[in-house]
C-alpha cells in the first residue's frame, strides 16, 4: 500500500506539473480572460465535480441502518476498577497505543467505565525492514529515555487506578512482517537476537521497577523461535532472574506451537487471534459462531498439550462489513472509497467471540486492539458497550 501511496503521489505531481505549465501558455499567448475561462473549464469545474462525487460517495458509505440501545446499566461508574481478576482469574483488558501522548486520565476513566481491568501498553523499538540485521537499541540498559519515563508515568497511573498492566514491546518494521525475518547464517541471526535481548532486558528492568503485572516477551516472531531456540530459553531465563512477573509470548494465530521447552517456560501462551471466521460480507452472528468451531478445537489442543491457558493478547475487528473475513488486514486512505461502514458486523463479531470463546476452561481472557484506532475503532463504538457487558461480572471457575 505504501508503494502505491508513493506512485499516487508522484502522478499528481506530474500531473499539477503539466496543467500549470499548461495554463501558463495559455496566459502567456491568449491573455488573461481566455486563461481564466479554461482554468474554470479544465480545472476548477472538473475538480469541483470529483470534489463533490468523492463526498458523497464517502457519506453513502459511511450511512447504515443499524440502531444499537447502549446498555449504560453495565458500565462501571465507580472510578475505580472493580478488580474482578482476584475472583475469576479472567483477563478483561484492553490494548491501548500511545497512552502517554494524550489525555491519559479522562482515556483511564473511559476505559474502567467499561469494565476494562488490564491495559496492554505498547513501548516499540524499530527495525527499518525484515530483511535488516540489526535493531535499534537503548542507549544505557536500564536508562529511562524521554519516552521511556511516559510510560512508566501511566503504569504508575493504572495502577493508581487499581488497573493491571500487560507490558508489550513491539519490534516495529517500516516494511515487511517480524515473522518474515530470516538470515542465510548464524552469525546474523546471532548479532539480531543480541540487539532484541537488550531491549528486552531493558523492558524487563521497567516491569520489575514499576511492578507490571505481565510481561510479553515477543510478538509474532516464529521464524526466529525456529531458528535460534536455543537463545529463546536462554533469554527467557535472564528475564526470570530480572522480573518477578509472569510472562507470555504473543504468536501468530497460525503459528504452529511446536517449541515443546519454549511454551513449558512461559506462564501464558498467547495468541494474536486474528482468525478468518468467514467468508461473506456482512454475516449473521450465527454465521460467525460457527467459524469460531474449528479454531476453538485447535486453541484447546493447545492449551491441553502444554497445561496451560490460553490469552489473546490481540484480537481487532474493523467496523466494515468484511471485518471478519480477513481480521488481520489493515485499512488504507483509498479503501474508504469503496468499503461500507458496518458497526454492526464489528459488533457481531465481538458478540460471537464473547458467546464462544469466553466461557472456555482454557481461555484466561483478552486484549481487544485497540481502543482509539482508526482502522478498529472500538471506542464509542457499539463494539465498546458490548465488550463492557461481558466483562461487567466474574465468571464461574
Amino acid at each position: 500500500m505504501g508503494l502505491i501511496l508513493v506512485h499516487s503521489l508522484w502522478a499528481f505531481f506530474a500531473i499539477a506539473l503539466i496543467l500549470i505549465n499548461y495554463f501558463i501558455s495559455v496566459y502567456k499567448k491568449e491573455g488573461f480572460k481566455p486563461f481564466l475561462k479554461q482554468l474554470s473549464l479544465r480545472l476548477i469545474l472538473p475538480v469541483t465535480v470529483l470534489v463533490f462525487s468523492l463526498k458523497l460517495i464517502l457519506y453513502k458509505n459511511n450511512q447504515e441502518d443499524f440502531n444499537y440501545q447502549w446498555k449504560s446499566s453495565f458500565e462501571n461508574k465507580t472510578g475505580i476498577s472493580k478488580k474482578l481478576f482476584l475472583k475469576d482469574d479472567k483477563f478483561r483488558g484492553m490494548n491501548v497505543f500511545k497512552l502517554g501522548r494524550k489525555n491519559s486520565e479522562t482515556t483511564i476513566d473511559a476505559l474502567i467505565k467499561s469494565n476494562i481491568e488490564w491495559v496492554a501498553l505498547l513501548p516499540y523499538f524499530y527495525q527499518e525492514t525484515e530483511k535488516s540485521k540489526t535493531v535499534s537499541t537503548p542507549d544505557t540498559i536500564g536508562k529511562w529515555s524521554r519516552r521511556d519515563s511516559l510510560f512508566i508515568k501511566d503504569i504508575k497511573i493504572l495502577h493508581t487506578k487499581e488497573i493491571y498492566v500487560l507490558l508489550k514491546p513491539h519490534l516495529w518494521m517500516s516494511s515487511g512482517w517480524r515473522s518474515n525475518i530470516n538470515f542465510e547464517n548464524t552469525n546474523d541471526w546471532t548479532n539480531w537476537f543480541a540487539d532484541y535481548r537488550k531491549n528486552m532486558i531493558h523492558y524487563a528492568l521497567m516491569a520489575e521497577k514499576t511492578n507490571v503485572d505481565l510481561l510479553c516477551i515477543g510478538t509474532e516472531l516464529r521464524s526466529s523461535l525456529k531458528h535460534i531456540p536455543k537463545k529463546w530459553l536462554s533469554l527467557i531465563k535472564e528475564i526470570r532472574a530480572i522480573y518477578k512477573g509472569k510472562i507470555t509470548y504473543a504468536a501468530n494465530w497460525d503459528d504452529s506451537f511446536q517449541f515443546t521447552e519454549f511454551w513449558n517456560a512461559l506462564d501464558y501462551i498467547g495468541v494474536q487471534a486474528y482468525y478468518p471466521l468467514t467468508k461473506n460480507n456482512s454475516p449473521t452472528l450465527e454465521e460467525i459462531k460457527k467459524g469460531w468451531n474449528v479454531h476453538i478445537k485447535k486453541l484447546k489442543t493447545i492449551s491441553d498439550t502444554f497445561d496451560k491457558k490460553i490469552i489473546f493478547t490481540e484480537i481487532g475487528y474493523r467496523n466494515d462489513a468484511s471485518a471478519t473475513i480477513k481480521p488481520w488486514v489493515w485499512g488504507s486512505f483509498f479503501e474508504r472509497f469503496y468499503t461500507k461502514k458496518s458497526d454492526k458486523a464489528q459488533l457481531l463479531a465481538y458478540q460471537a467471540l464473547f458467546e464462544k470463546v469466553w466461557n472456555e476452561p482454557w481461555f484466561a481472557g483478552v486484549f481487544p486492539w485497540e481502543w482509539n484506532s482508526s482502522d478498529f475503532p472500538i471506542y464509542e463504538k457499539p463494539a465498546q458497550n458490548m465488550i463492557a457487558v461481558w466483562y461487567a461480572n466474574p465468571t464461574k471457575k
